[in-house]
């Protein structure tokens, strides 16, 4: 188990959704995982999720693929467009989740507000 709490959770949902299962349990999460979850399951990739003490229960919803962006690139607003073309399998399929300042938010939504700052994660 590495450090990265994020890419573990993601890796864990994306091998129970290929083995057919709809729901995970991670022992190790943080404030930063439960905030990629919370959008997620805006876009429906995530059922739900439920903080059971210690413990974190996923329930998958529809998801094709997710993954963490390794190394954390630190993106400026006119480059966020080559990154959508690398990760993503089309133009309007998919997110990918930006950390900024004003916490976590879409690709779309960082253009839409003007700003950049550093990709951790994409989903479609």
């Amino acid at each position: 188990m590495s450090q990265d709490t994020v890419a573990d959770a993601l890796n864990k949902m994306m091998n129970a959704q290929r083995a057919g299962k709809t729901e995970v349990v991670i022992n190790r999460f943080s404030k930063t995982l439960t905030s990629v979850l919370a959008i997620a399951k805006l876009r429906g990739y995530v059922a739900d999720y439920k903080i059971d003490g210690k413990k974190l229960t996923i329930k998958l919803g529809g998801i094709n693929g997710c993954q963490a962006i390794k190394p954390r690139y630190t993106v400026q607003v006119p480059e966020i467009e080559k990154y959508v073309k690398r990760y993503l399998p089309a133009k309007h399929l998919g997110i990918i989740i930006i950390s900024t300042s004003q916490g976590l938010m879409t690709h779309t939504t960082a253009i839409e507000k003007n700003i950049g700052g550093s990709l951790i994660a994409y989903m479609f």
